[in-house]
């Protein structure tokens, strides 16, 4: 019968507790020391005895996060039904892509190092046993800062090997947050040398509770000690990456995978590779594609690995390959013969997916034959297979089929949603057929369906295309009582008056584009205007946007060119006299607000050059509407200026500046050593413009209507800062603190005059996301100022006030 100690052994496989030799100070004991020395012997050689039974079996599972406690088995990893990337309707579940052919290989065990601590009872210091004893009790029960100020206490005496069975002990009670502090101690130590099986052992276990901040860290950690993490450590940081609903994660994983064949030389289990193919194939396919390549190499280690490649493989890259600018013919044949090889039917998204790439190419043959098995696969096809046929007779020059498909579809009463509406009124447009156009337009608008821009957009194409300037004008107002300000409208209707000899006007719109930061200019419509003030000779005119497209680095068109030199030559001895790079204020005061929104900024190892880096979340409707307006307010300081980027929809989710000495400023003041601070100044920068960019890129609205701001950096000190200068303004805020991020709330009233506080620097477009509800103006009881610093997670995307 084991007693109650070897009892809660038998529950730990996974912490191989291997027992050191007992601490002598001398080499000769009392008799009642060698007595008790003995007593501890047999009972350690006991428990040897029963943990080497234990053995044998492979290490833990990983739990699904709905689990209150841990399992552990013998698979040593994560079902994958229980990884949460993805939407649950999208994509096929991964946990049937895993085969009974694959049994075998998916049961083999992941390697992982075990880990040698010392038992307490092997201690000869009594004193010593006791104190460890009420560490591992009382340190898990404490806020952070105490725990630091707890181990700081006890430098005197305490060794590495007492500190490691401290970390073991978090581990096996499932303080894993604990355990990790304890280790940042330790390793801060003078004492201390790297152990790889802690490490791995902390990683591992901190990864399996979806700590994947700190999992990455503890990664990072054992590569700069110059060691190679464990098979199990890559698995399990990869998987908390997919299972994390953060912007950037599933980069982190593919990252991880990659380098876990590539620097590890691993070989990872099958339901490893579907999983994150599965996340690869979850997104729309116009964010998904950019995912080719990643998914092409997973396909790879498959064949290479022997493993069976499950048919939703197959379907998920050859909707990849549907989605591409450029569609490899190739490639999907070959695809769809491997397909056939292997027994596996074409499924109907496989079809919709080749009538989507086929479409592009025009090629009528494979597009209708793909469209007849669809018709025998029974039931009703989806409007993306209409919509592929119209585009398919588009392409081919056969419009007005295109337009028979889509009264088709009304007829057989087939739904039909503005994506619909949109490729039939692009296509009949480009014909052009006017009226059947117009009678399109005002039976979507008519629908009430939204949103009404693309149509709008080719609708006014169309108009300027013809040279009819009046309808345009008509139809551009009547967009404007319709849908938010756009560039690309603004645009064509500068066009248009510059083409009808309205330069009055013209001059408005530009000024109105230039000055609203919801439309923002670009280099064609500058040229635009530029071209007409050569034209119509007013040269001071033309030498102020010439300028301006100077300062934002536009280039000017060949055409205008010839008459410009002429004009500078007369007035200036350099043609092109370089434009000093500068801030203005109103950049300045954006670059502040998106720093304390989470902004990067990265510097070279002298500090001399810095760069900024911009990141955006293409979920968000706030980000994908602000990024077209930094990309615009920050042109000229971009590292790549493409031209292709005028156009809102090419401009990326991540670009960045310039590596350059003038952000020096920003670097010291917000950015230190690789992590985001808050200056010491803050109080005197926080104006209105200010917070308003901080809302825009670091803060949202919740359903009951309270505003709440993120602030990555900082301590309790920098937030009593901003808090100030908040009271200073009549705004009273709550804080509440998740791992590395703090998040700042207003309530009630306090949500409404914060509002109205940064409103006249708020986008217009994007104030309906972020206006609080008509209910914030309800009176509630104001909290305390600093209330709950010691919760702390990795998820820094679901605050809780």
């Amino acid at each position: 019968m084991p007693q109650p100690r070897t009892r809660e052994l038998l529950s730990l496989p996974t912490l191989a507790i291997v027992p050191a030799r007992p601490l002598h100070r001398c080499g000769h004991l009392p008799m009642r020391a060698a007595a008790f020395n003995a007593a501890i012997s047999f009972r350690a050689a006991l428990r040897r005895q029963v943990v080497s039974l234990r053995l044998p079996f492979p290490p833990a599972r990983v739990l699904s996060s709905t689990s209150e406690s841990l399992h552990l088995d013998k698979e040593g990893c994560e079902s994958e039904h229980e990884i949460g990337s993805g939407n649950p309707g999208e994509g096929p579940r991964t946990a049937g892509w895993i085969s009974e052919a694959s049994g075998e290989k998916e049961m083999r065990a992941l390697s992982t190092p075990s880990l040698e601590v010392i038992e307490l009872e092997e201690l000869p210091e009594q004193w010593r046993r006791a104190r460890i004893a009420w560490l591992c009790k009382e340190l898990p029960a404490h806020k952070p800062a105490t725990l630091i100020r707890i181990l700081n206490g006890q430098k005197k005496w305490i060794t590495q090997q007492d500190t490691t069975y401290i970390v073991a002990h978090c581990m096996r009670i499932r303080e894993f947050e604990a355990g990790f502090r304890v280790y940042k101690w330790m390793v801060q130590q003078h004492w201390f040398h790297f152990d790889f099986a802690l490490a791995t052992k902390l990683a591992d276990h901190l990864g399996k509770d979806r700590k994947f901040a700190k999992c990455r860290e503890m990664f990072d950690a054992i590569i700069s000690h110059g060691r190679v993490p464990s098979e199990s450590t890559f698995h399990i940081l990869t998987v908390a990456y997919l299972s994390a609903p953060v912007q950037g994660c599933l980069d982190e994983a593919c990252t991880i995978y990659n380098r876990m064949i590539q620097l590890g030389g691993y070989r990872p289990r099958l339901s490893l590779h579907n999983s994150l193919f599965r996340a690869l194939v979850s997104k729309p396919g116009g964010l998904s594609k950019h995912y080719l390549k990643q998914a092409e190499f997973i396909y790879h280690q498959l064949v290479t690995l022997e493993l069976e490649v499950h048919k939703d493989i197959y379907a998920g890259l050859i909707w990849l390959h549907s989605y591409q600018d450029n569609i490899d013919r190739e490639r999907i044949a070959a695809l769809r013969e491997e397909m056939r090889c292997a027994g596996i039917e074409e499924s109907r998204d496989v079809l919709i997916s080749l009538m989507r790439a086929f479409s592009k190419e025009g090629d009528v043959d494979v597009t209708e034959r793909a469209w007849l098995k669809l018709i025998d696969s029974g039931g009703i096809a989806p409007f993306q297979a209409f919509v592929y046929q119209i585009e398919l007779y588009a392409k081919i020059g056969e419009p007005m089929k295109a337009l028979e498909i889509f009264k088709g579809m009304k007829e057989k009463g087939i739904s039909i949603n503005v994506a619909v509406y949109n490729k039939i009124i692009e296509v009949m447009s480009e014909v052009p057929e006017v009226e059947i156009v117009e009678e399109l337009v005002d039976e979507l608008i008519n629908s009430g369906m939204k949103p009404l821009t693309s149509a709008f957009l080719d609708l006014l194409k169309m108009y300027l295309n013809l040279g009819v300037h009046d309808k345009l004008e008509v139809s551009f107002a009547n967009c404007l009582e319709r849908c938010r300000p756009n560039r690309s409208i603004y645009y064509i209707y500068l066009k248009s008056l510059v083409e009808n000899g309205n330069l009055e006007k013209a001059e408005e719109i530009f000024y109105e584009m230039h000055t609203n930061p919801a439309i923002g200019i670009h280099a064609q419509s500058c040229n635009t205007i530029l071209g007409a003030y050569l034209s119509s000779g007013e040269f001071v005119k033309a030498e102020k946007i010439y300028d301006l497209m100077c300062q934002k680095k536009y280039d000017i068109e060949p055409q205008y060119m010839e008459k410009l030199d002429y004009i500078l030559s007369l007035k200036r001895k350099v043609i092109k006299r370089p434009v000093s790079m500068k801030l203005d204020p109103e950049q300045r005061e954006i670059l502040m607000g998106l720093l304390i929104g989470g902004l990067r900024i990265q510097s070279d190892e002298e500090r001399r050059n810095h760069a900024i880096y911009f990141e955006f979340d293409g979920n968000s409707n706030v980000h994908s509407l602000l990024k077209i307006h930094i990309h615009e307010r920050f042109y000229e300081w971009l590292k790549s200026l493409n031209e292709s980027a005028n156009r809102d929809n090419d401009i990326p989710d991540r670009f960045s500046t310039i590596a350059h000495s003038y952000f020096g400023f920003f670097a010291d003041q917000f950015w230190l050593k690789g992590r985001p601070v808050i200056p010491k100044l803050i109080h005197r920068w926080l104006s209105p413009r200010v917070l308003a960019y901080w809302y825009m890129y670091g803060g949202l609205r919740t359903s009951s209507g309270d505003i709440l701001l993120k602030l990555k950096g900082g301590n309790q000190e920098d937030l009593e800062r901003i808090a100030k200068v908040f009271q200073a303004k009549s705004l009273t805020c709550k804080v509440k603190r998740k791992g590395r991020v703090f998040w700042i709330g207003f309530q009630g009233d306090n949500a409404v005059w914060f509002w109205k506080l940064t409103e006249p620097y708020i986008l217009e477009n994007v104030r309906e996301f972020l206006t609080p509800e008509s209910d914030a103006m309800r009176n509630e009881p104001k909290g305390d100022l600093f209330t709950d610093f010691d919760s702390e997670s990795d998820n820094d995307e679901l605050p809780f006030l």
